[in-house]
């Protein structure tokens, strides 16, 4: 279960991560998406340094279990917080987006509490 969760756990830091450094360099792919979605610009570089600072904790959790667990949870909100912005902008289409960040989270996070 150990290799399982730092594997999840380094995949879903890296995925994060790359995330993270998309939104902030404003990426056209990303950019488009998210004027789509109505977010206004002058929140991509919190939402960055959110992600950013959710992959750093993964990490660091990997050592120390309380701060990945935070780092886990608060992804997750983070996610589903986004889930929810794809929804209300109706683009049905962008669903699964979301999701692919979400999933290995939640699976590191799983995983972390049976270790």
């Amino acid at each position: 279960m150990t290799i399982a969760y730092i594997a999840v756990t380094l995949l879903a830091a890296a995925m994060v991560g790359f995330s993270a450094v998309v939104l902030y360099r404003g990426v056209d792919w990303i950019a488009h998406s998210m004027e789509i979605y109505g977010v206004p610009r002058s929140w991509w570089p919190w939402l960055s340094a959110a992600k950013a600072a959710g992959a750093l904790g993964l990490l660091v959790g990997l050592f120390v279990p309380a701060i990945g667990a935070a780092a886990g949870i608060g992804l997750v909100l983070y996610f589903i917080g986004a889930e929810i912005t794809v929804l209300r902008a109706r683009r049905y289409s962008h669903i699964p987006a979301p999701l692919l960040y979400l999933a290995p989270v939640a699976a590191s996070l799983w995983l972390g509490s049976a270790v």
